[in-house]
């Protein structure tokens, strides 16, 4: 596992982590930080894809047709998982 995707592990546990904080039913907690933990994880690593996409246009300069191709790959990963954000 690279670096990138420990820190968003990171992310997702302590978004988790927050949320389950606040639920005091021991076995409702473990199930809700499980659920929520692999939705922000998930989501992380979409919006992580999502922005590459963007990324590469902007880093090798690709201009006009080539940005709107990257902007519209990002577009359909983001369609293809659902995310509304």
């Amino acid at each position: 596992m690279n670096e990138r995707i420990r820190e968003l592990a990171l992310q997702a546990k302590q978004s988790a982590l927050d949320a389950m904080i606040k639920i005091t039913d021991k076995e409702q907690a473990l199930k809700i930080y499980s659920e929520l933990y692999d939705t922000k994880f998930a989501e992380l690593i979409i919006q992580e894809c999502m922005q590459a996409c963007i990324n590469m246009g902007n880093e090798y300069e690709i201009k006009s047709a080539g940005q709107y191709q990257a902007e519209m790959f990002a577009f359909a990963i983001k369609k293809h998982f659902g995310v509304t954000e």
